[in-house]
């Protein structure tokens, strides 16, 4: 049987749910499978998928809720493209996909690949009728599955772990310490702490100078890499620079813009800080894992899961700046050093071709081609 994958995306933002569809999309197509995207015209997904040889149909803007209109024509082109399998990863696209799976009479597999934690209970009637038309329920970590069971009324036999995956090749540079330090220009001695991230409430710039003030240690350094989030992070990034002054931390404090190749961040630092209130899926805590850099992470959201509860990792109170600055220093005491290596391997069960391995065996796509 020939299958043909479609990954509906209705939003126009372009975050790590936008960017794991796409993703997955690529590797799919790149063992062989027929891939098609389904998103808005002019959106940064369609931009980008174009530019990655991926097929691209457009779809209008569509409600979060039924949207019968753009229901109907979904499932024309599902016709139109002998399209087999739906993929989904926002909340915001499930109502129109359960209803295209309705009117094809369930001739079509339905996936949702989960991003998000569901934080409340949907165990009402609304929310299970529009569950059931899924035949796979994909959570990237044992935590949210078991979130799933409890908060939803979802069959508990069509839930499947399956991570978010990463591209390992990428990480595999042996750039020393000093190198890459020279090529971000920062100072090439000293302890180095690293954040990586929008700036943005969420991530948790503040709380890590805090933290940084607290601590009765001051041989370390901090560097920011990223930016403000467009047209609404801009007070959070003027907080971060009078929050630098207030406690006269400017000549330890280093922020980077954001840039694509990001590997020389982690190598350029000795530990990488996960200070996110609750990290859903941190793909940055893989991505340091996977260059052998040494984490120090919130005790809340997956990184406990990611870090196996400390053992890969130091673990601090979530929002507790008094916590994490005792932890800064038991960081730069190496109290709790893991070794690269062994880092490096457990980030291998987040390798792309892992994860796709599990995404062909939960679609029940038996031709795999490899």
């Amino acid at each position: 049987m020939k299958y043909k994958l479609a990954y509906l995306c209705g939003t126009s933002s372009w975050g790590g749910l936008e960017m794991n569809q796409l993703r997955n999309a690529i590797w799919m197509q790149q063992r062989g499978h027929a891939v098609v995207i389904l998103c808005c015209g002019n959106s940064p997904i369609e931009e980008n998928a174009r530019k990655e040889n991926v097929k691209v149909i457009q779809i209008d803007r569509h409600r979060k809720y039924y949207d019968i209109g753009k229901g109907l024509a979904l499932v024309q082109i599902i016709k139109r493209e002998q399209i087999t399998h739906l993929i989904v990863r926002a909340t915001y696209d499930m109502s129109i996909a359960a209803f295209a799976k309705w009117k094809l009479r369930n001739n079509l597999h339905l996936s949702y690949f989960m991003e998000m934690q569901l934080g409340i209970s949907k165990r009402n009637i609304f929310h299970s009728l529009r569950f059931r038309k899924f035949d796979l329920w994909a959570c990237p970590l044992h935590w949210l599955a078991q979130q799933v069971k409890i908060l939803t009324r979802f069959p508990k036999e069509r839930i499947r772990v399956i991570p978010s995956g990463l591209d390992l090749h990428q990480f595999s540079s042996e750039k020393k310490m000093q190198d890459a330090r020279q090529v971000l220009g920062l100072p090439l001695d000293g302890f180095l702490f690293g954040l990586i991230g929008r700036f943005d409430v969420h991530k948790g710039q503040l709380l890590l100078l805090d933290a940084m003030q607290k601590c009765n240690q001051t041989n370390f350094s901090v560097v920011f890499l990223g930016e403000p989030t467009r047209n609404e992070g801009e007070t959070y990034f003027a907080q971060m620079q009078q929050r630098i002054n207030n406690h006269q931390l400017s000549h330890r404090v280093f922020i980077l813009p954001f840039r694509k190749e990001i590997v020389d961040f982690y190598k350029a630092i000795n530990c990488f800080v996960m200070a996110s209130k609750s990290e859903t899926f941190g793909m940055v805590t893989i991505e340091a894992m996977a260059c052998g850099t040494q984490i120090l992470g919130s005790s809340s959201g997956g990184t406990p899961e990611i870090l196996q509860q400390g053992k890969l990792g130091l673990l601090f109170k979530a929002s507790d700046s008094d916590d994490l600055a005792q932890k800064l220093k038991q960081a730069i005491a190496g109290s709790h050093f893991v070794a690269p290596e062994i880092l490096k391997e457990e980030a291998g069960k987040y390798s792309h071709s892992v994860v796709c391995q599990k995404v062909e065996e939960a679609l029940g796509l038996n031709n795999v081609a490899i």
